[in-house]
């Protein structure tokens, strides 16, 4: 069982890709706005409860798929609400059941993400498609996250399709 968790900043592709590999490989694609659209219907983004209750819910995901064999898709934002243990949590839910945890992150040049900001197909999932307001967050220091301290395949999207990147995880990681 794997999880495939692939990480990066905003508009870098994750859900793209992710939808991409999930035809690749027939895993379930378990994407970060599920659980954020979800927790937002209730509390603030940020609020004590609202950083509780998502950790635990990815958690808990992630573990009940483990323990059924469940391969999956995780597309995560790291920013500055998530505690510095999750990555370590979810290595050890996972591996505890047996599965493995494999890191992708995606990256792509910033002017490029600046276009994709303001995409209107980011709108469909809540997510960030203000210019304006990314360059504000990301000026306040929001998205500052430690450095995932596990070795991981990096790709950039800033040319790559998403198609291609799904590709190479599966290559990378020998996943077809």
């Amino acid at each position: 069982m794997y999880v495939v968790f692939l990480y990066g900043a905003p508009a870098t592709g994750k859900l793209t890709v992710g939808c991409q590999l999930a035809k690749l490989t027939g895993f379930h694609l378990f994407h970060n706005h599920l659980t954020v659209d979800l927790l937002l219907s209730v509390f603030d983004f940020g609020s004590e409860p609202f950083i509780r209750l998502r950790e635990q819910i990815w958690l808990s995901i992630f573990s009940e798929a483990a323990k059924n064999d469940t391969s999956l898709i995780f597309t995560f934002a790291p920013e500055k609400t998530v505690s510095d243990k999750f990555v370590a949590n979810t290595i050890e839910t996972v591996a505890s059941a047996g599965g493995e945890v494999l890191f992708v992150e995606l990256s792509c040049l910033p002017d490029e993400l600046e276009k994709r900001i303001e995409n209107s197909s980011r709108s469909e999932f809540g997510k960030l498609s203000s210019l304006a307001e990314y360059r504000a967050l990301k000026q306040a220091g929001v998205f500052d996250f430690p450095k995932i301290p596990i070795p991981a395949l990096s790709i950039d999207t800033t040319h790559t399709p998403p198609d291609a990147t799904a590709q190479q995880i599966c290559q990378h990681f020998s996943l077809t």
